[in-house]
């Protein structure tokens, strides 16, 4: 398998990870966690965890999720409050029935909700 390497702020090293990933949701989708009581919209994807190992390390290892899998950054909400999550692929569900996503930090990012998703701001597209 091809390998690529890119740089990970959030890790703060480069991570090692394989040219294609397949990556079940994009940017704009709604999802929500399989386990825990939140959703949020997708803004950003890694193809493998790129997380420092001190936040891989805090998660319980009974429930600690693989690194060789697409992990999400969330706009995330709960009844509660409004985050920015970080989410492997196998802890999250499609959710594009719950409605728009109420973080006050939606619209900086997407222009408008429609069909189910999201759309990324023009300004923020390549």
């Amino acid at each position: 398998m091809d390998r690529s390497q890119y740089y990970s702020p959030q890790a703060g090293r480069r991570i090692d990870a394989p040219s294609a990933s397949h990556a079940r949701f994009g940017i704009g989708d709604i999802v929500k966690h399989r386990l825990f009581d939140f959703r949020g919209v997708v803004f950003d994807i890694d193809p493998v965890f790129a997380n420092s190992e001190d936040w891989y390390e805090a998660i319980p290892q009974d429930m600690r999720p693989r690194r060789d899998q697409p992990f999400y950054h969330l706009l995330a909400e709960n009844e509660d409050s409004s985050y920015v999550a970080y989410v492997s692929q196998q802890n999250l569900l499609g959710d594009s029935e719950g409605g728009p996503v109420d973080h006050p930090s939606v619209h900086e990012l997407f222009e408008d909700f429609a069909d189910g998703r999201y759309r990324l701001r023009r300004s923020l597209t390549h």
